[in-house]
């Protein structure tokens, strides 16, 4: 099969609209992350993506739509969800809701509940107004590998395998949304993103963030949301996450990486551009500022994709505090290291 990448005009939106009605996959720009999309009531199209991302199928995926008026055919709609509505649809905020028959199994895992957002990236509204279909849509990726911010991202994974790729540049956000359960009481984070805890709070009051945001899934423990696999958006390299103090963790850096080195490895670090110059003979990779983890949120997957693109064998980054966007960094990070992590402190006293 012959993929094409396509910039957004009314040709090319016609065209993926009837590609998606006629059961395709059609790869398109949100504001979070590239997004590989199926009609959401055609079960064979969504099982297409399962086969097309080699994705696990007790993994759910989330339902795109552009109105409010959809949501009649897909889930039951509690009240809480009409005040978040209200303040962040659209955008990245995915609810998950009682869902209706009419959603296969395939799109929901089995569960009792189906994953909806509303996109706010103008193609990806585009898109599902013309075709006026729920679009089921996981990012646009071989499934465990970083998530695709750019549509030549996509190409890289997925050339050969969908006819088409929307261009519509790069993704603002850079990680995906997140992920409220607003079914079971108090309303809860299955997956941060760029709705932080604090901008939920303010509107519903209390929200709970779920144990498995920082750590791996349990044994017998259902993945309720995407992105809450053990190993999740890594690169073929291994990563370790340094904490501790600052200057320790550049000190450690340095020696991790001069040490991974000295053994053969093709290594790198992964840095806040405060360390850079610090950091200058560690082949460094700038994630922007310590003090801006949105700007980490929009760097982090296109530096992931760099390490494959330059063979890194052995990868070490600095972590951000778990707070705000944050919470959502480290999310990503640390199923990228499948949560392997030294301690500075230690690293330099071995």
């Amino acid at each position: 099969m012959e993929t094409r990448v396509s910039s957004a005009d009314e040709a090319v939106l016609a065209e993926a609209s009837r590609l998606l009605a006629e059961g395709q996959l059609v790869a398109f720009p949100t504001e979070t992350v590239y997004g590989l999309g199926a009609n959401a009531l055609n079960a064979q199209a969504v099982l297409n993506i399962f086969a097309a991302k080699g994705r696990p199928a007790d993994n759910p995926l989330i339902v795109h739509i552009w109105n409010r008026e959809q949501l009649a055919g897909i889930c039951e709609v509690p009240e809480i969800a009409e005040k978040l509505m209200d303040a962040f649809w659209p955008g990245p905020l995915t609810m998950l809701m009682p869902r209706k028959s009419t959603i296969p199994d395939a799109v929901t895992a089995g569960l009792s509940t189906v994953a909806v957002r509303m996109p706010s990236h103008p193609v990806a509204a585009a898109l599902l107004k013309q075709c006026n279909l729920p679009i089921a849509a996981p990012s646009a990726n071989r499934s465990g590998k970083p998530s695709p911010t750019t549509a030549a991202h996509v190409l890289e994974d997925m050339q050969g395998i969908i006819p088409l790729i929307i261009d519509g540049g790069s993704c603002d956000v850079g990680v995906e949304s997140t992920v409220l359960d607003i079914c079971n009481g108090t309303p809860c984070i299955l997956r941060p993103g760029g709705v932080t805890k604090n901008m939920l709070e303010k509107v519903v009051g209390e929200v709970k963030v779920a144990g498995s945001v920082l750590r791996p899934l349990q044994a017998g423990e259902k993945a309720l949301s995407p992105g809450m696999r053990y190993k999740h958006y890594s690169p073929d390299g291994q990563v370790t996450l340094v904490e501790g103090e600052e200057q320790q963790v550049v000190a450690a850096l340095v020696k991790l990486y001069q040490h991974a080195s000295a053994a053969g490895h093709r290594t790198s670090v992964m840095c806040f551009t405060e360390h850079m110059e610090a950091l200058k003979d560690c082949h460094p990779h700038d994630i922007g500022s310590r003090d801006k983890p949105e700007e980490v949120a929009h760097c982090l997957f296109d530096t992931l994709r760099r390490m494959d693109e330059e063979k890194m064998e052995a990868i070490f980054s600095e972590v951000v505090p778990p707070e705000g966007m944050g919470l959502a960094v480290m999310n990503r990070l640390g199923r990228a290291a499948a949560f392997r992590s030294v301690q500075a402190d230690q690293v330099l006293t071995e």
